[in-house]
């Protein structure tokens, strides 16, 4: 039996020592057998840094899997006596543990070997247990200096220390289960040590690491002896040979668990920006470490090979709808037996197939612990999926003969659909450019420009309005040529899903459907829909195509090379014949409305009828700002009405009364500010969970009722909001009418803010920015970098708080002058809300300025202080952009990294310790 420490003893009262002996002589044990001997084999430097699971023979027992951060403070988790850090008295970079959160100066890593501490273990040896002897997951317990929530044992809640330099431990927590304890021996009991870990709120998707097992390599044949037959040596080396070949470090032994839904998480780094290498950290937090997996590191098929023989195994794919192909294409390689359902996490845009699962069309900042939910508890449904089998048109003019084209699809199945035409010489002109000069296509923005230039090209060219003359189209044995001509297309869309086009509808909405039955994806059926220049512009505005039929069997000749795109995939397709069959039904996870976990008003008192909610309304730069404080955010709100809906309304029909409430408010504006109207992007914000307040999704609004986010008050983001005060006086708050009659679906408007703007001072008031300000010698010391005056005048007693007339800090100050001096004093002796203070005219922090000024000492001291990195000035600019303004790629590709991983840090329950 291996043990290994994972905590510290905790502190307790000098009367305790005898229970802090017991507990320290008791340490951790984990249930698992002596580590492999080969380990040795691997030097210390390449066992330290790992930032990716190890799957080969010589993974080290409860291996941390580190990532760079830059989260603020001074102390690593090796303690002041061993760390690095005090001991060279300087700086040092820092990583965080994806898997149980803990932070250590890099140098550190080793001493983490003389402290014993390991990281929750992902996988046991086998054949070292008694057969018989129960297998349990034991708890992981980890020291924490901040932690949300409750103590499981006394119920009180945790001190939360936000200063820099706090060396108290607050908490003790698990980080397979989360449950967490105060640090100290009245809580956090002995009995609490050995006892068998639940593995949290989603047990039910975690893969426990008694599953996963690492097998030995299986022994070179013996010598045959003088006595054995030279021919059964032969067959016996011969067998055991082929058993090598075969031979894996790692295999899954299940254990019976019918109510469990073990989870594959699949993640495309490349889709969404950064969004995958964040998503990647966060999964292997709340799951088993070797159940997520990075597809850029060799694709999904060797994880599905391991887990094939899981019971009730479930997927979520991370990425685009290429992504979820992608896997769906190795699932018929494999042919697993049920295949696996699929859940999607969609990140990047597009993601129509996403849409039309209810799992929205990108990925914004939802808790991925809900995410998990709804995986877990989302509806089975089947897709159905598409064969392209293409052949040469035999009849096609020699003459006409592209030699560019291909005699070949880019992919030879589809999911979503299948086109030519217009669109798909757009996107195949769009790619054969951007392989050209990659370097131009960096850029989201750039690339919506040339495909908006493109198309425009070619609608002025008129290069797709001769396609009816090439092609001939028989679905279900029915000649549909004569009809396409009739209609002269520029595109030719067979569309499996309802969604096209990142999230129209081209088949039309529900009820207009007329001869045709409503679309589906499990049907069997595939929806041919023919498209004039005029429908496809107005497809963008609510309109759709010319509806030809839906069938199940398609045979499209073309006479001449064609620009084609299949999910996507575009090519310039030579004359052929292509056959259309559908090829099988994937299992697909749909996400569903989730009433059994609705939050109630009252606790256990039952939704109400009707509900009377106030909406108030939230503009983007404070979201950014405040949105890991609640309470600082809910006073930031401006109220906008009341809206009167039933108790189990959702969020579309909230919206509805919204944008009614919006109207009827138009006639009635306040004077006092110059605008409320909300922008045609507003989005709803959660409000009920215990951090922060997070984006729901347009898309998915259908699938939230009001009381699953909100319990008092309604809150909603406005990214394009901008409220100015007029001179004058605002009018007084109406009473509120008694609505305890109302009928369902009224509204009540008032004013935006219940806040009259101060009075105007009298005429013989002086302004106050004349005023003499006390702290005045504080920010011309500030400006002249003199520290040892600004020092003494700090000491005297001065606010470094103080703001100039424009709104500009002592640390603004401090940073223009370049003083590193000053600007590590202030934020060593200031409170924490100057890191992220603006000023009026430009809406700058420090740390924008900073990055203006290419002053990279003090960016680092800023960023490791805190600041936030996604904060924006009146300019929409980061301080990211900031230096790329200014010219200096290596700060602005430190920012954009410290900016990623911050979002990761400021989710995590673990700061710097």
């Amino acid at each position: 039996m291996w043990r290994h420490r994972s905590w510290d003893v905790p502190q307790s009262p000098p009367g305790d020592a005898d229970t802090r002996k017991a507990i320290a002589k008791s340490s951790l044990q984990h249930m698992v057998a002596q580590p492999n001997p080969a380990l040795a084999l691997r030097s210390d430097s390449e066992r330290q840094i790992r930032s990716t699971v190890d799957w080969s023979e010589t993974a080290v027992y409860g291996e941390h899997i580190w990532f760079e951060t830059n989260v603020s403070g001074d102390f690593c988790y090796v303690g002041e006596q061993n760390c690095m850090a005090k001991l060279l008295q300087k700086p040092l970079s820092r990583r965080k543990c994806a898997a149980c959160k803990i932070v250590v100066h890099t140098p550190c890593i080793e001493q983490l070997e003389k402290i014993n501490f390991r990281c929750k273990p992902s996988f046991r040896e086998s054949g070292s247990r008694n057969v018989r002897e129960p297998i349990v997951v034991r708890h992981h317990w980890v020291h924490r200096r901040r932690q949300e929530g409750k103590c499981r044992q006394c119920g009180k809640g945790f001190q939360q220390k936000f200063a820099f330099h706090s060396k108290e431990i607050v908490a003790i927590s698990c980080s397979w289960c989360k449950q967490a304890y105060h640090s100290k021996v009245s809580c956090f009991m002995l009995q609490h040590i050995e006892e068998p870990c639940s593995l949290g709120a989603h047990a039910a998707v975690v893969v426990p690491p008694t599953w996963i097992l690492r097998v030995r390599r299986p022994q070179n044949p013996l010598k045959s002896s003088k006595k054995k037959k030279r021919t059964s040596f032969k067959r016996k080396s011969s067998k055991k040979g082929a058993e090598e070949g075969r031979w894996k470090p790692f295999v899954i032994k299940p254990m019976p668990a019918p109510l469990m839904k073990p989870l594959l998480v699949f993640v495309n780094p490349k889709s969404g920006g950064n969004q995958g290498a964040k998503i990647i950290q966060s999964f292997m937090w709340y799951l088993n470490p070797r159940q997520v997996f990075d597809l850029s590191q060799g694709g999904p098929k060797e994880a599905l090979e391991l887990y094939r023989k899981v019971h009730n195994l479930r997927i979520l794919a991370c990425g685009g709808d290429g992504t979820v192909g992608w896997i769906l294409s190795i699932l018929d390689q494999l042919r697993l037996n049920p295949p696996p359902p699929v859940a999607i996490l969609p990140l990047g845009t597009g993601n129509d197939l996403a849409r039309t699962l209810n799992w929205g069309g990108g990925y914004t900042d939802e808790p991925l612990s809900k995410i998990l939910s709804h995986v877990e508890d989302g509806n089975i449904v089947q897709l159905d999926r598409w064969n392209l089998h293409v052949e040469p048109n035999p009849d096609a003019n020699p003459e006409e003969k592209d030699e560019v084209a291909a005699d070949k699809l880019p992919l030879d199945v589809f999911n979503n659909y299948f086109s030519l035409g217009f669109d798909a010489r757009v996107t195949l002109e769009f790619h054969e450019s951007r392989e050209a000069n990659p370097e131009k296509f960096n850029s989201r923005f750039r690339n919506k420009m040339f495909y908006a230039g493109t198309a425009f090209s070619d609608f002025l060219t008129g290069s797709s309005k001769d396609l009816a003359k090439h092609v001939k189209l028989v679905c279900d044995g029915m000649d549909l040529t004569s009809k396409i001509q009739d209609l002269k297309p520029q595109c030719l869309v067979f569309l499996n899903i309802p969604r096209y086009c990142a999230g129209t509808m081209p088949w039309g909405n529900p009820g207009e459907h007329h001869d045709f039955e409503p679309q589906r994806h499990d049907d069997g059926c595939i929806e041919v829909i023919g498209f004039t220049m005029t429908s496809l512009a107005a497809l963008q505005v609510g309109g759709h195509g010319e509806r030809l039929c839906q069938c199940r069997q398609v045979v499209l000749t073309t006479s001449k090379a064609i620009p084609m795109q299949v999910d996507g995939e575009p090519c310039k397709l030579a004359a052929s014949c292509i056959h259309i069959s559908l090829r099988n039904q994937a299992n697909m996870v749909q996400k569903t409305k989730r009433r059994n976990s609705m939050p109630l008003l009252n606790d256990q008192q039952p939704v109400p009828e009707r509900l009377r909610i106030r909406v108030s309304r939230i503009s983007m730069r404070d979201y950014e700002a405040l949105h890991y404080d609640k309470e600082k955010l809910k006073e930031a709100s401006v109220p906008l009405g009341i809206i009167v809906v039933p108790g189990d309304s959702d969020l579309e029909l909230c919206r509805t009364q919204i944008e009614r409430l919006q109207e009827e408010g138009d006639g009635a504006k306040p004077k006092t500010l110059s605008s409320q109207k909300l922008s045609p992007k507003w989005c709803f914000l959660d409000s009920t969970t215990a951090d922060r307040f997070y984006r729901i999704d347009r898309a998915q609004e259908h699938l939230n009722y009001v009381t699953e986010i909100s319990q008092d008050e309604l809150y909603v983001l406005d990214p394009e909001l901008v409220i100015t005060q007029t001179v004058g006086t605002s009018p007084a708050m109406p009473d509120l009418v008694d609505l305890s009659a109302a009928p369902t679906g009224q509204h009540f408007a008032f004013p935006s803010s219940s806040i009259s703007p101060p009075s105007s001072p009298a005429p013989s008031a002086e302004p106050d920015c004349c005023l003499p300000h006390k702290d005045d010698l504080l920010i011309e010391a500030a400006k002249s970098g003199n520290f040892s005056k600004f020092q003494e005048l700090h000491r005297a007693g001065r606010d470094l708080m103080v703001r100039d007339s424009s709104g500009q800090t002592v640390l603004h100050h401090a940073v223009k002058s370049g003083s590193k001096d000053i600007v590590k004093y202030i934020i060593e002796n200031a409170p924490s809300e100057i890191l992220d203070a603006t000023e009026e005219e430009n809406g700058e922090t420090s740390l924008h300025q900073a990055a203006a000024l290419r002053q990279r000492t003090i960016c680092h001291y800023i960023v490791e202080a805190g600041a936030s990195l996604m904060k924006t000035d009146l300019q929409g600019d980061t301080p990211k952009h900031r230096a790329e303004k200014a010219n200096d790629p290596d700060l602005a590709a430190y920012l954009e990294n410290r900016q990623h991983y911050q979002m990761i840090q400021r989710e995590d329950q673990e700061t710097a310790v």
